[in-house]
């Protein structure tokens, strides 16, 4: 006689599924997770662009503050222009030095400047390098300075 637990050939009884996963769902599955995966890795390789992008604008804004820490210093303040490389090669900068005038001033007082041992200079550095897809990246900045006329 047979076990009632166990089902034996020709049984009336119906055999019970086995449990565990099919094929299907585990194929499902890592489908899922695979997007998921190449969706968080955009994500991080995103990230890691926009802090080399930061990276790149904070270099680059720190070497236009020199250049133009150096005018007056290195070099005599005097209406024109200079350009030339950083150290690296990967920063390309220009400067531009000009005589300020305020916006309002009369002719007036623009004579009576003239007059002055001292001169309002506005001192501009651009740099230039290259960005990400052949993109040119700049960074601007500009002061106004004072100096004995020469």
């Amino acid at each position: 006689m047979p076990s009632p637990n166990l089902p034996s050939f020709g049984s009336a009884h119906p055999r019970t599924r086995a449990a565990g996963f099919s094929l299907i769902e585990v194929l499902a599955a890592f489908v899922i997770l695979a997007l998921v995966g190449t969706a968080l890795f955009r994500l991080f390789s995103g990230a890691l662009g926009n802090a080399s992008a930061a990276d790149d604008y904070s270099r680059a804004t720190l070497y236009a503050e020199s250049r133009l820490a150096n005018f007056g210093v290195e070099t005599r303040l005097r209406e024109g222009t200079d350009e030339g490389t950083s150290e690296d090669g990967r920063y390309l900068w220009r400067a531009s030095v000009a005589r300020y005038v305020p916006p309002g001033t009369t002719p007036d007082m623009e004579a009576a400047t003239d007059a002055m041992a001292v001169r309002a200079w506005r001192i501009a550095v651009t740099v230039h390098w290259p960005g990400t897809a052949g993109s040119d990246r700049s960074v601007s900045l500009s002061t106004v300075r004072v100096a004995l006329k020469e």
